[in-house]
C-alpha cells in the first residue's frame, strides 16, 4: 500500500474503531454487568440467609422458610427448588430439576418452567446435610430482553460508528490529497521556472499551514539565492569589463607604440596589475561561497580574540598614522570563541580597510572589542560619508557599492564577506549610523575556552 493518504485514512479508521469498541465494552459492562452482579448478589444473600434456618432447624425448617417466601412474595422473581436425594420435589415454585444443571456452586443461566410460564434463570445449586439438594436464583426474563434490546442498539451504533468513521477516514483523505496536491502543483511549476509560485495556506495555523510556510520560507530563500546569482553575473560582467579591456587596450597599444623595452614592460605590468585585481575578485568571491557553504566550520578551535585583535591593532596603528588618521583602541581582557582565527581576522581587517578608506584626514576610528550578554561584539566606528539608511540592508551583497563610494577603489566584497563570517559563527554584522560614518558591529557568540 504506497499511498500515504490511504494509509493515514486506515490508521484513522481503526483508531475510530478501536474507540467505539472500547466505549461499547464499557457501556455493555456498566450496565448489562452490573445487572447481573446486583442478582448474583442477591441470590449469594437469599441462600445464605437460608442456610442459616438449615443449621437451627434442619431440612424441615429450610422446607418452611422457602413455603413462607413463596407464601409471602417476598421477591417476585426468586425462583426456590428443594430435592430429595432420589429427585423428588419438597418444596419449591420450579416442577422440576433444570436440565443440564449439574454442579453445585456454579452459575448458570437456563430456560426454566415457572408455575406454567417459560422464562430465564439465573440459578445455583447447593448440596444440603443428607443428600438433599436446593436451587436459589432469580427470574432473569426482563433482563435478558434488556440485555437483547442493548445488544441490538449497541450493534445499530457499531454499524452507524463504523460508516462515520469510514466518512471521516475519506475525508481526512481528501483533506490529505488535497494538500499534497497543491505543494505538488507549486513544486512541479517551480521545476519548469516559474519561481513566483507559492504554497496557498489555508490561515487555520494546523500542521499543513505549518508546513506550507516552510515550503514557502524554503522557496523565498531560493529565489533569493537566484537573484543573488543573477546580480552577480551582471556584477561580475560590469565591474570585471573594466579592467579586462584597460588591460586589453594597454597591451594591444604597447605592440602597435612601444618603441623601446621599458616602455613595453611598463604596458605588461600595469596590465598584470589590472589581471591582479581581477583575480583577486575571484578569490574573494570563492572564499565567500566557501564560507557561506560552511566548509570553514572544520577548522573551528577554541581561542581568544584578544591576543589576535591586539596584534591587528599594532598593525592599523600604524597604517592610520600614515593616512593622517587616529585609531582609538578598547579591548577586553579575554575573549574566548569556539571558531576560525584566520576568518575573524580577515573580516576584522575588512572592516579596518573601510573604515581607512573612507574616513576624512584628522579624524578618528574607533575600534572597540567587549563582551555583552554572552556575546562578543567588535566594532568599527570611523566619520566617514556613511551608508544612507536605505542601502544599508544592500551593504553585504556582493559587488554592492553605495552612491558615496563608486568612486573609491574597490571590488566591493569586504562586507559580503565580514556577513559571510559573522552567520557561519552564527553571528550577525549590524551597520548603524555613528552620525556622521558607520558603526559597523561584528557580533559573535562567546564560547568557553
Amino acid at each position: 500500500m504506497r499511498s500515504a493518504g490511504i494509509r493515514l485514512a486506515l490508521v484513522y479508521a481503526a483508531v475510530f474503531g478501536l474507540s467505539a469498541f472500547a466505549l461499547a465494552v464499557s457501556l455493555w459492562y456498566s450496565t448489562v454487568g452490573l445487572l447481573q452482579r446486583q442478582v448474583e448478589v442477591a441470590i449469594r444473600n437469599d441462600a445464605t440467609a437460608l442456610g442459616d434456618h438449615l443449621t437451627v432447624g434442619g431440612v424441615p425448617s429450610l422446607a418452611l422458610a422457602i413455603r413462607d417466601r413463596l407464601a409471602n412474595n417476598v421477591d417476585g422473581d426468586a425462583i426456590y427448588l428443594l430435592i430429595d436425594p432420589l429427585g423428588n420435589h419438597i418444596v419449591g415454585n420450579l416442577d422440576r430439576w433444570p436440565q443440564g444443571l449439574t454442579q453445585t456452586e456454579t452459575w448458570y443461566e437456563l430456560p426454566v418452567t415457572r408455575q406454567g410460564v417459560n422464562s430465564i434463570a439465573l440459578l445455583r445449586a447447593y448440596t444440603v446435610v443428607g443428600g438433599d439438594q436446593l436451587l436459589v436464583g432469580r427470574d432473569v426474563r426482563a433482563r435478558a430482553e434488556l440485555r437483547h434490546v442493548l445488544q441490538d442498539g449497541l450493534l445499530w451504533a457499531m454499524g452507524m460508528m463504523a460508516v462515520l468513521g469510514l466518512i471521516g477516514a475519506l475525508v481526512i483523505r481528501s483533506l490529505f490529497r488535497r494538500m499534497i496536491r497543491e505543494i505538488s502543483t507549486t513544486t512541479r511549476a517551480i521545476s519548469r521556472g516559474d519561481l513566483a509560485r507559492r504554497v496557498p495556506q489555508t490561515g487555520d495555523g494546523d500542521e499543513f499551514d505549518e508546513l506550507a510556510q516552510i515550503i514557502n520560507d524554503m522557496l523565498e530563500r531560493i529565489t533569493r539565492l537566484m537573484d543573488g546569482v543573477r546580480e552577480v553575473s551582471n556584477s561580475i560582467a560590469h565591474d570585471l569589463r573594466t579592467p579586462i579591456t584597460r588591460a586589453r587596450t594597454r597591451l594591444e597599444d604597447a605592440s602597435l607604440h612601444a618603441n623601446t623595452t621599458q616602455e613595453l614592460k611598463a604596458a605588461i605590468e600595469q596590465a598584470t596589475d589590472d589581471l591582479d585585481g581581477i583575480v583577486a575578485v575571484f578569490q574573494a568571491l570563492l572564499r565567500i561561497a566557501e564560507i557561506e557553504a560552511g566548509a570553514r566550520r572544520s577548522a573551528f578551535a577554541k581561542i581568544d580574540l584578544t591576543p589576535l585583535l591586539i596584534d591587528i591593532d599594532e598593525l592599523y596603528h600604524a597604517v592610520a598614522e600614515e593616512n593622517g588618521l587616529y585609531l582609538k583602541t578598547t579591548i577586553a581582557e579575554k575573549l574566548p570563541l569556539l571558531g576560525d582565527r584566520q576568518l575573524i581576522q580577515q573580516a576584522v581587517t575588512n572592516l579596518l580597510d573601510n573604515a581607512l578608506k573612507f574616513s576624512p584626514q584628522g579624524s578618528y576610528i574607533r575600534f572597540t572589542a567587549q563582551i555583552e550578554s554572552g556575546v562578543i561584539e567588535i566594532i568599527v566606528a570611523d566619520n566617514g560619508p556613511g551608508i544612507p539608511e536605505e542601502d544599508r540592508s544592500r551593504a553585504t551583497e556582493r559587488f554592492y557599492r553605495a552612491e558615496s563610494a563608486r568612486h573609491t577603489a574597490g571590488s566591493g566584497l569586504g562586507l559580503s564577506l565580514v556577513a559571510a563570517v559573522a552567520q557561519l559563527h552564527s553571528g550577525t554584522l549590524t551597520l548603524a549610523d555613528n552620525r556622521p560614518g558607520v558603526r559597523a558591529i561584528l557580533s559573535l557568540p562567546t564560547q568557553t575556552v
